[in-house]
């Protein structure tokens, strides 16, 4: 795992690549790489690389050429696939210096060109400069687990990195909110597509390559998931046809991550995803897996017991570490700083810690990431499939005066079941942008129109969150309102989740890999009928059925928890200076981006209990914390010894 950079100048402007600034911007991802950093500059082009060195440690630097040095490559992630390739390749005539993968994709370009990525199976994002045609070659896997993110800008010059703040290193781009992206950030955490908040600056979408050619670029599409297989022929296959041939995928899937030259474990959650690949990881190593948990000292955010009860079925080297709150939020101004752009997930910050733990004994770790997405984990789910079906046969029957009656009337109900009542077709019309989208999203759309001010409204234009996703539902050929959903996340939420898995591994400077996101799995996964998915209130049902026998039964049976993150609480009560500070405060008010009065009266329902805006609030605090740190140059205070006791409280 490693951090890349670089730039490239088209011939007509007659700029040279500054190695000064090659080097700035490599640096500054030192945390990506602490164990060697190379660097290649002639002429127009420049590149940067910071390594983390997993397989062949003792060769394999970068920026790496081929043969006739007329191309050079700088790379992060893992090709699983490599060795398959090499004998035909050396016996085209191709030579190799080192035993990595990296000289694997050198190669395969050089016979296949841009279609060599297909051949690849794993995480990353490289770039290859081709001095010949003078052209600068960048892909990206298909599910997106490696980060890309480049400025374009109008006189040509192109720019790439593993992280926003090496382009901002650079000078690439001057810092300023990308208004546009505003509405999608408060509805959904994230900017949607290539889209960041920073003006200016893009991302490589998943599944695509981009070709820079005198200072003009093409980005294409190589990969995406089709569910279309899945009628007719596949959907007459028997449950236990689907759950032979999944398992053994996921059986493939976890072995080809065990490649390492380094120490490996693994993130332990005590959930079926995580428990799942210690069962099939444990059958595939000789010595016990090293298995890393983390909680909360409070009983809700505690799930330590489920881990433990995995740990000592597969006989795990098991280590522990407690977050207290005042650990987490120590720790969440400099995290920040690492994720770039607005912590999107609480769950970021204990993810940090026991990254940071593993790093103590291990280089590589296993993580359950991927699994919902695939295989409709989320509760979310199963309520939008029965909201919409119900909501349709409501206003097909009841004529809209009666309707209306019905919702005058739910708003009487009481408190608890009025809440209740206010995210169905009840009070919704029935349809997947008011059932899904804006019932799950953070600020709906007009809860947007009542927090943004009338000029950051302005600089937004259409306040439309929602852009972005509908073009993906637009996009998938997915048959079922169920794998359409998916196929959504998997382009949005999911996207999310992998640049903070990426993000908050690699401030530890520890490399993470996803079994669940092989891309062969996922393929099978989305061929595969509804009924392997979700099963009435089932859950994942193929992986529940392949790991019988496998797990302990309160493993298979327990409802799905995500990282629980005690926030309502601390932001109600002994962290409510943090909201008093960057969400009150008059700094945050001088900006003019949202309206005060809305926000006071945002604070005041949270704090009373009669409402919880948890989730709002911290969307708010990591915003202004993100604008004084990129924006005002406030500097993050570094974690200080007893902000960070990475120890492990516990040993199983």
């Amino acid at each position: 795992m490693c951090g890349i950079n670089g730039i490239v100048f088209s011939a007509a402007s007659g700029r040279r690549a500054d190695r000064g600034v090659v080097e700035r911007m490599r640096d500054v991802l030192t945390h990506r790489g602490p164990d060697a950093s190379g660097i290649f500059v002639e002429g127009q082009v420049g590149l940067g690389h910071r390594r983390l060195s997993i397989v062949d440690v003792a060769a394999g630097h970068q920026p790496m050429t081929n043969e006739d040095g007329s191309l050079r490559i700088v790379y992060n992630g893992e090709i699983y696939n490599h060795a398959d390739y090499r004998e035909g390749l050396e016996a085209r005539g191709h030579r190799y210096r080192t035993h990595c993968d990296t000289e694997t994709i050198l190669h395969l370009y050089e016979e296949d060109g841009a279609r060599s990525v297909e051949k690849l199976r794993g995480m990353f994002a490289y770039a290859i400069w081709d001095r010949n045609r003078s052209e600068l070659f960048v892909a990206r896997d298909r599910l997106g687990v490696k980060p890309l993110y480049y400025v374009h800008a109008d006189d040509g010059s192109f720019y790439f990195a593993s992280e926003i703040k090496a382009l901002l290193a650079a000078g690439a781009v001057a810092p300023e909110v990308n208004y546009a992206a505003l509405p999608d950030y408060l509805a959904n955490r994230a900017p949607s597509g290539e889209e960041t908040l920073f003006r200016g600056v893009r991302r490589l979408p998943p599944g695509h390559t981009l070709l820079w050619r005198d200072g003009r670029v093409r980005v294409e599409k190589y990969w995406d998931i089709s569910y279309a297989e899945q009628e007719g022929g596949e959907s007459a296959r028997s449950d236990e046809d689907y759950v032979e041939e999944w398992y053994e995928t996921f059986r493939t899937a976890v072995r080809l991550r065990l490649m390492a030259d380094v120490p490996l474990g693994m993130f332990l959650s005590g959930g079926i995803d995580s428990s799942a690949i210690a069962a099939v990881m444990s059958d595939m190593v000789a010595e016990p897996i090293k298995t890393f948990s983390v909680a909360f000292a409070e009983r809700e955010a505690n799930e330590l017991e489920y881990a433990r009860m995995v740990a000592g079925r597969f006989g795990t080297d098991h280590h522990e570490i407690l977050v207290s709150p005042e650990e987490f939020f120590g720790a969440l101004p400099h995290l920040v700083w690492h994720e770039d752009e607005p912590v999107a997930h609480s769950a970021s910050i204990p993810l940090n810690f026991v990254s940071r733990l593993a790093a103590r004994h291990v280089k590589v770790v296993l993580t359950g990431e991927g699994s919902d997405e695939t295989l409709a984990g989320y509760y979310r789910y199963h309520k939008t499939v029965y909201n919409l079906r119900l909501g349709q046969l409501y206003e097909r029957a009841a004529p809209a005066p009666l309707r209306r009656a019905v919702a005058a009337a739910s708003r009487l109900a009481p408190a608890s079941l009025g809440r209740k009542l206010a995210r169905t077709f009840v009070r919704l019309p029935a349809d997947i942008e008011h059932l899904y989208f804006d019932n799950f999203g953070v600020f709906r759309r007009d809860a947007q129109l009542r927090l943004l001010t009338p000029e950051a409204r302005e600089r937004a234009g259409a306040l439309d969150p929602y852009a972005g996703v509908r073009g993906y539902l637009r996009a998938s050929d997915a048959d079922s309102l169920l794998d359409q959903l998916l196929y959504v996340d998997t382009k949005t939420y999911l996207h999310e989740l992998l640049m903070k898995q990426d993000q908050m591994s690699m401030e530890a400077s520890i490399e993470s890999r996803v079994p669940f996101l092989d891309h062969k799995l996922v393929e099978l996964a989305a061929r595969m009928p509804t009924r392997m998915k979700l099963r009435g209130l089932t859950t994942k049902y193929v992986l529940r059925r392949a790991m019988r026998g496998l797990l302990p039964e309160p493993i298979l049976t327990r409802p799905k928890m995500g990282f629980p993150v005690p926030l309502g609480a601390w932001l109600r009560g002994p962290f409510r200076h943090l909201v008093e500070e960057y969400v009150l405060g008059a700094r945050a008010a001088a900006r003019g981006i949202f309206e005060r009065g809305f926000v006071r009266e945002l604070v005041a329902r949270h704090e009373s209990g009669t409402e919880d805006h948890a989730e709002r609030l911290w969307s708010l605090v990591n915003f202004e914390m993100w604008q004084r740190q990129f924006f005002d140059g406030e500097a993050p205070a570094p974690l200080a010894p007893e902000a960070a006791p990475f120890e492990p409280v516990g040993v199983v």
